[in-house]
């Protein structure tokens, strides 16, 4: 095990990789609970999504743990998994195995941007800022989505103001959001479940997220959100799981996958344009976790993100760490999860000594140990993870930090990605808004040529999206 993994080397020992593995695992075991909530509500079998999702965590984790000896927990990310339901298959009309499909060719994009220069030049294009705003706009849509499953907003429409497109009502901008009425025994719920996931975050207690859930649905008992007397009936045993997850998984490759994603010609710029957003943010997302977080912690010296932006190939842990990332999400795509990427909550496991791949093995465990919990996973109700949604939302927030905002020329592109993303629900909208921004704030200050040839044919790209989608 020294040998592999040279804990001496690291200043590490076993007991220290082993606690601090689980401590990884309590910080980011919510997305178990979360994920398939999410995904389900595109169409997806709640039980293939749950074992879809802690198959992408073992096997993410462990290339990263095997492969790049990096304390880091690999697992579909928040924000990913909404961009998934909400865009890709409920508004741009696309099926759950077309949007599977397409998660599988941006990891595939995704491993060939590690092993090429193709990363050094996406680095370099994007400004800085604007990579901020696309991490706390994505936190901005978790927290929001949060508030709505909480069931905490409602809208109000003036009379002649919104119309019906089939089942489904479509209002127009007169809409305006406010509080429900806080009477309904759910509503209670939620709002209990937020104060208790706050003051347990707040507390830095360790797993606070994942007990915020847990507390809430033992409080949901004696409420008669959470009816136990329907344990049985209504639970998704480990069989059932299993069972679902044959429908999930290779689904990406069948006739309502990939079989069908090419076969309408008017939809394809749209399509690749949807892959792109899927790439971009994944991409970003794991660069900034991997750089903010090992930096301070030494995982990661700078010498080595310095060789990342500037060379090819395995030369350091960091570039390994970035393949491994990237080959997980095909992987998760083939179970039946959209995108993996490194969670921010690794941080945790690593505040807590982890400096090894051994560190990720203990996770990896921890996740294959989560898949006899299945039954009481499938009734945790939706106001106990509203709450993990909105903690999440606020924590990614941080990234706001690094923008500066007295600088007009550098806020109002960060602001037009941020708000777009998570007031339109789309994420791809949010990095549309921020590129367009970009390109005039440059254009009006006289710095056009600061532009990067990717960035101008990235707007150029999306303002076709946005053309496609109003014929949809």
């Amino acid at each position: 095990m020294e040998q592999f993994f040279h804990l001496k080397e690291h200043g590490t020992t076993v007991s220290t990789e082993l606690m601090a593995g689980i401590t990884t695992f309590f910080a980011m075991s919510y997305i178990l609970f979360v994920n398939p909530s999410i995904l389900s509500l595109a169409g997806m079998p709640w039980g293939g999504v749950y074992l879809a999702t802690i198959i992408a965590a073992i096997v993410g984790t462990l290339i990263m743990a095997l492969f790049a000896n990096v304390p880091y927990a690999v697992a579909p990310g928040m924000g990913m998994n909404a961009f998934f339901t909400y865009t890709v298959v409920m508004q741009l009309g696309f099926t759950w195995q077309q949007a599977l499909a397409m998660v599988f060719v941006c990891g595939l994009i995704n491993v060939l941007i590690t092993v090429t220069k193709i990363r050094k030049l996406l680095i370099e294009s994007i400004p800085d800022s604007l990579q901020k705003a696309i991490g706390g706009g994505i936190g901005i849509f978790i927290s929001y989505i949060g508030l709505k499953n909480a069931g905490l907003l409602q809208f109000t429409f003036d009379p002649g103001t919104y119309t019906m497109a089939g089942e489904t009502v479509i209002g127009s901008s007169a809409a305006v959001p406010g509080l429900v009425s806080l009477t309904s025994a759910g509503v209670i719920l939620a709002l209990i479940g937020l104060a208790l996931t706050v003051v347990l975050v707040v507390k830095n207690v360790k797993g606070a997220i994942l007990l915020g859930i847990v507390g809430t649905t033992l409080i949901g008992i004696p409420m008669g959100i959470v009816d136990l007397g329907a344990f049985g009936a209504s639970a998704v045993s480990v069989n059932e799981a299993f069972s679902e997850l044959g429908a999930t998984f290779m689904a990406a490759f069948g006739p309502e996958g990939l079989g069908s994603l090419f076969n309408d010609p008017g939809k394809l710029p749209l399509l690749f344009v949807t892959i792109f957003a899927f790439s971009i943010t994944d991409t970003f997302d794991t660069i900034g976790t991997f750089i903010g977080t090992g930096q301070r912690a030494g995982i990661f010296t700078a010498e080595e993100v310095q060789k990342m932006e500037h060379e090819a190939g395995f030369s350091t842990r960091l570039d390994k760490a970035l393949f491994a990332d990237s080959v997980a999400t095909s992987i998760g795509a083939v179970f039946g999860t959209s995108n993996t990427t490194t969670f921010v909550e690794s941080a945790a496991g690593i505040g807590s000594g982890a400096r090894t791949g051994l560190a990720s093995v203990f996770t990896a465990a921890m996740f294959a140990l989560s898949i006899l919990v299945t039954p009481i996973a499938s009734i945790v109700p939706a106001q106990a993870t509203s709450a993990a949604l909105i903690i999440v939302g606020v924590m990614m927030l941080t990234s706001f930090t690094d923008i500066h905002w007295g600088d007009l020329e550098e806020a109002i592109p960060a602001f037009f990605a941020s708000i777009f993303m998570g007031l339109t629900y789309s994420v791809s909208n949010g990095i549309a808004f921020g590129f367009f921004a970009y390109i005039i704030v440059k254009i009006v200050r006289g710095k056009a040529q600061d532009v990067k040839p990717l960035i101008w044919i990235c707007s150029l790209l999306f303002i076709l999206n946005l053309v496609l989608i109003a014929q949809f």
